[in-house]
């Protein structure tokens, strides 16, 4: 290669560089634009929907319009058919926390059912459409064998172990009766935590909580009826109740929360986990508890 075509090269790869740095930049600027809310009182929105994997997202936001003397009132909208345990809970002591300080009003879209109705239990109020999906207040956990498919195509797994319960659930042996029984165990608990939960957080007798913790998904109609959403209504409806309840006249000023910080290694974990919690990673052993609606 000739002098002048490396030189030619390199400035083209100086040149994408600075682009690229510069491109970064501003898109850093525009995101971190949002961080200052306009003195205007007003009512915040954050969104949660699809799966919930993660809680980090979600308890920033809360965070941060709980620091906004501007922001008087929040609305979760809700749309999500449930997650993870842990996450779910992470996010409902979140909101437990924000509703002793200021108001949080649930806004339930189309579904709002398992881990989604739980991180709604402990705000202020609840409103759902008559047709939203929500309840399935549950616990589920979903295990596959493929040994005899392993058999047929040659292939042999070893394991070694500390415990006869450390592979339980392992997609390459048997589910024994010891297996089932510790886990129900483990998923019984976990139930018990949600109805507690569901319970403390709508402030209803656990027992009544127990009779409709089996799993049922109910209509937003039918909800009211059992005491698990406080109101029929839409977004604007929970929004202008927000402004009601923290004492804002006139229509509220909708402000929304800034951008996460785009951090391009965050974007690679968030893909290995994606894949870890896919399909492929349940079929290689990835054993997860989910409050999820079926």
């Amino acid at each position: 290669m000739s002098k002048k075509a490396v030189l030619i090269i390199g400035a083209v790869l100086v040149s994408l560089t600075i682009l690229f740095a510069f491109s970064v930049k501003i898109a850093s600027t525009i995101i971190n634009s949002g961080e200052g809310i306009a003195a205007k009182q007003g009512v915040g929105l954050i969104e949660v929907k699809g799966m919930i994997l993660d809680s980090k997202e979600t308890i920033r936001q809360l965070r941060y319009f709980l620091k906004q003397d501007a922001v008087k009132a929040v609305v979760l909208r809700v749309d999500s058919p449930g997650g993870i345990v842990a996450p779910s809970q992470e996010i409902y002591a979140e909101v437990k926390k924000f509703a002793a300080k200021k108001k949080i009003i649930v806004s339930m879209g189309s579904l709002a059912a398992s881990g989604g109705y739980y991180i709604s239990a402990p705000s202020t109020l609840i409103y759902a459409n008559p047709g939203t999906i929500t309840a399935s207040i549950g616990v589920i956990l979903k295990l596959s064998n493929i040994e005899s498919l392993m058999d047929k195509i040659g292939i042999k797994s070893h394991t070694l172990k500390t415990g006869k319960y450390k592979d339980s659930g392992s997609p390459d042996r048997q589910f024994t009766p010891e297996d089932r029984a510790m886990l129900q165990a483990v998923i019984d608990n976990t139930h018990q935590q949600f109805v507690r939960a569901v319970a403390e957080g709508r402030k209803l007798p656990i027992e009544d909580v127990r009779k409709i913790a089996d799993g049922r998904i109910l209509s937003g109609e039918q909800a009211k009826e059992f005491k698990l959403v406080d109101r029929l209504g839409t977004l604007q409806d929970a929004i202008e109740e927000a402004g009601r309840l923290a004492g804002i006249s006139g229509e509220p000023e909708l402000l929304l929360p800034p951008k996460k910080k785009v951090n391009y290694l965050d974007l690679l974990a968030e893909g290995a986990e994606s894949a870890y919690n896919g399909p492929l990673g349940r079929a290689v052993g990835g054993m997860k508890m989910m409050y999820e609606a079926e």
